[in-house]
């Protein structure tokens, strides 16, 4: 007979061992992270050690934008189709796929659909942030009116600590930290509303003709866009150097200057960055839920640069996904149009030598 108090005993003890070992794991891994991440600071001097998988050579660190070509005119009609070429299928509701080396619209869904961006909307905060020329080396101390009282949001950086305008730059672009991107509209000398009515002129000289900003994080629903809009704001956003860096940042460490607080670790928001097998020039996610799940990202894909949009996708790995269904369909793209090529130069009649 199976002595069924014995093997209760013996369940009790299992759960009672797995039990421990969890709690033990759950207090050691902060403690290794805290160790690891753990720097002395200087006063005035970013505190910042962060791990860049995409780094490449730009212009001089002094300038903040290398010199900008504006797009050609795109022929296609301004409408609202639904459709996406045979062999591509996205779960995003929008999407714009653009071959910047030549130009050309590859695919679209919905392209000119107004809707929330979320935190698309920081890739615009950096534009202004660096087109004013504000000091990046200044500290910038964190104020209640930072505190995201809308959605309530949770943030590491707590009232009353300062960070460097550069470290909040690379938090609100890397990490997508909203109150590092609230701190960088309210600390401009002009002021918040300013700040945000300049990124709506800028948004209107890029001919962003369906896009309006509330805010600087994109906690607001009212910033909204459009596909083909922010497709131009992502080919604007790749001229700055700064901008590319800090987007394709996989992690860093970063510290508060004053106000104490020990170094936390903000990594990417994109795991395709975090990854490190894509070829990424710029990178930002977004999501509230008016939103859904977006993902804008300039890329090199088979050789040619070519940016995608991909908005309200429902779904938490769903715009990750079609980021990679997008890529296997410009592989694929790619491989036939090259054995065709291939077959035309077979099929033309050989001419003959002169005797």
């Amino acid at each position: 007979m199976i002595d069924l108090s014995s093997c209760r005993r013996q369940k009790s003890t299992i759960k009672r061992v797995a039990l421990s070992l969890f709690m033990c794991a759950t207090v050691a891994f902060p403690v290794l992270n805290v160790q690891a991440a753990s720097a002395p600071s200087m006063t005035h001097q970013s505190t910042v050690s962060r791990v860049n998988l995409h780094r490449k050579p730009h212009a001089a660190p002094h300038r903040h934008r290398r010199s900008f070509a504006p797009r050609a005119p795109i022929p296609e009609a301004r409408d609202q189709r639904n459709d996406l070429p045979d062999g591509l299928s996205l779960l995003s509701n929008a999407a714009y796929i653009y071959d910047e080396t030549n130009q050309k619209v590859l695919a679209d869904r919905n392209p000119d659909q107004v809707q929330p961006i979320a935190s698309i909307t920081k890739l615009m905060t950096a534009v202004v942030v660096l087109q004013q020329g504000l000091p990046l080396d200044e500290l910038v101390e964190i104020e209640e009116a930072d505190v995201d009282k809308l959605r309530h949001t949770h943030s590491l950086l707590k009232v009353g600590t300062k960070y460097t305008r550069r470290d909040l730059l690379l938090m609100a672009l890397m990490a997508s930290e909203n109150r590092a991107a609230a701190a960088l509209g309210r600390s401009a000398p002009e002021g918040r509303e300013a700040f945000v009515a300049r990124m709506n002129a800028v948004a209107a000289q890029l001919g962003m003709e369906h896009t309006h900003f509330e805010d600087t994080s994109g906690l607001n629903g009212h910033n909204q866009s459009s596909a083909r809009d922010l497709s131009i704001l992502v080919h604007f956003a790749a001229g700055y150097p700064l901008i590319h860096e800090f987007t394709t940042t996989a992690q860093a460490v970063i510290a508060p200057v004053m106000g104490g607080g020990r170094p936390y670790v903000f990594r990417n928001t994109n795991m395709l960055v975090r990854q490190g097998e894509w070829d990424v020039v710029v990178s930002k996610t977004g999501f509230i839920n008016e939103s859904g799940q977006c993902l804008v990202m300039q890329a090199r894909i088979d050789g040619k640069l070519t940016t995608m949009v991909l908005l309200d996708s429902r779904g938490r790995f769903s715009r990750i996904n079609d980021a990679q269904r997008v890529r296997k369909w410009l592989e694929y793209r790619a491989t036939e149009q090259a054995k065709l090529g291939q077959q035309e130069v077979k099929a033309r009649p050989r001419s003959r030598a002169p005797r």
